[in-house]
């Protein structure tokens, strides 16, 4: 690795590199007995050699740095440093002493660059550190110091991020090949740190963080870009609504996270409706099959569990507005109430009224009808919902090219109390078409 110094960007630096993994492919494989460990830990203690530093500073050389270089190095240096993990040490009692202690710094330095790479890289280039990160999910030290360092809510903004660019009814034709591979080894990911939930009280709260992981999770769900993905995604779904709280509890005084707690979330995140269509859809991998079934049994089973509130909460909270028994006169009149929150700041009402500015024309349409319902309902509503700002953003919708979204925008408008009826919002709406 001396010659990485010497020419840290140029020729000899692609040649090194290449030669690198190629000897650690052939040590992995450990036919002739010599292994990573033995090669890269010296000494009686099994130090880790100080050259890892050369492929380090390649890392770190950013945006001017050399992209063949900057992935060859990191994922050399992560099959380097998981060879020191005591959960991927041999169980040969003969094998020699290797010092994880010693590839623990380096390690998370890896880590960081890989999370900072998630955190700000977009495209193709979040593709620089996928090698590396799929390598480090390969022993259990290192995906805590992956979870610890926030890498797992990083990785599902990507996801996200991915997904978004793509709608159910067309995701295989807006998901090239090279985007594909980098969704599934991203879900890959997530899945496989999946299977820490019921051991660490930390990373199932990483996995509840900002609601973005299972978010990410039901997207994919939706947007369905292959049949692999998928597959993954609900690997790592079914292992989130299983997990229990019980092995490594919470503290006290914390979110309690478990399967309830997660399917609570995939319910907002209007799960069910994707497994509705999922379960009509052929798949050759029995597999999804199995996990379709159990998953979708779980969440029928936590819906009828939860009061109609809390699955109106839940998909405000969430963004996915979806017509059904919440979004009637009848729910209004019974929770109108429920809008005020136990610290009386509206903040459902606040969150709804946001969602005035979707980019999904149903979900508007859904929201404007809403607004207008607690305005019926509530006590005083319309100065309320004055006062927050959702006049100012009704208003443009009434000239919407959407003829329902118009249509509610209008009845919006137009709530004054509990007196107004349908007639009278329908009269008002055939006025306003035939000024138009």
């Amino acid at each position: 690795m001396h010659a990485l110094d010497v020419d840290p960007l140029g020729v000899v630096t692609h040649y090194s590199l290449t030669k690198l993994n190629e000897i650690i492919s052939t040590l992995s494989k450990g036919d002739s007995g010599v292994t990573v460990a033995s090669v890269f830990y010296v000494g009686k203690d099994g130090i880790l050699v100080d050259q890892w530093k050369a492929l380090l500073r390649i890392l770190n050389k950013g945006g001017k740095g050399d992209v063949f270089a900057q992935k060859s190095a990191s994922m050399s240096l992560g099959k380097i440093l998981i060879a020191s993990c005591p959960s991927k040490g041999s169980s040969d009692p003969k094998s020699r002493t290797v010092s994880y202690a010693s590839a623990i710094e380096p390690m998370e330095a890896l880590v960081a660059w890989i999370v900072s790479q998630l955190k700000n890289a977009t495209g193709s280039l979040v593709g620089l550190c996928i090698p590396a990160l799929v390598v480090l999910m390969d022993s259990y030290e290192s995906r805590v110091i992956f979870a610890k360092a926030g890498g797992i809510k990083y990785m599902a903004r990507q996801l996200l991020s991915a997904s978004k660019q793509s709608s159910p009814s067309d995701g295989q034709q807006k998901f090239g090949q090279g985007s594909v591979q980098q969704l599934y080894a991203l879900t890959f990911c997530m899945w496989i740190l999946s299977y820490e939930l019921n051991t660490s009280w930390t990373i199932r709260a990483d996995f509840a963080k900002e609601g973005v992981p299972v978010q990410a999770l039901c997207e994919l769900i939706a947007v369905a870009p292959r049949e692999k993905v998928v597959r993954v995604a609900l690997a790592a779904l079914r292992n989130l609504a299983t997990c229990v709280d019980t092995e490594d509890a919470a503290p006290a005084g914390s979110t309690q996270h478990d399967g309830k707690f997660f399917l609570s979330e995939m319910i907002g995140n209007g799960l069910m409706k994707s497994f509705a269509l999922l379960r009509d859809r052929q798949f050759t991998d029995p597999d999804i099959v199995e996990d379709i079934d159990i998953v979708y049994k779980l969440l029928v089973e936590n819906y009828k569990e939860m009061s109609r509130w809390e699955v109106y909460k839940n998909e405000v909270e969430k963004g996915h507005l979806q017509w059904g028994s919440t979004h009637t006169e009848a729910f209004f009149k019974e929770n109108a109430r429920m809008f005020e929150g136990p610290d009386g700041d509206f903040s459902i009402l606040k969150v709804l009224i946001t969602l005035l500015s979707s980019k999904d024309e149903e979900v508007v349409a859904i929201a404007c009808y809403d607004i207008g319902e607690f305005v019926r309902f509530y006590p005083n509503g319309r100065s309320i919902t004055k006062r927050l700002g959702a006049k100012e953003l009704v208003m443009p919708l009434i000239e919407s090219e959407n003829v329902d979204l118009q249509r509610h925008a209008l009845q919006c408008v137009d709530r004054k109390s509990t007196r107004l009826n349908s007639s009278h919002a329908n009269i008002s709406y055939a006025v306003f078409c035939l000024k138009k």
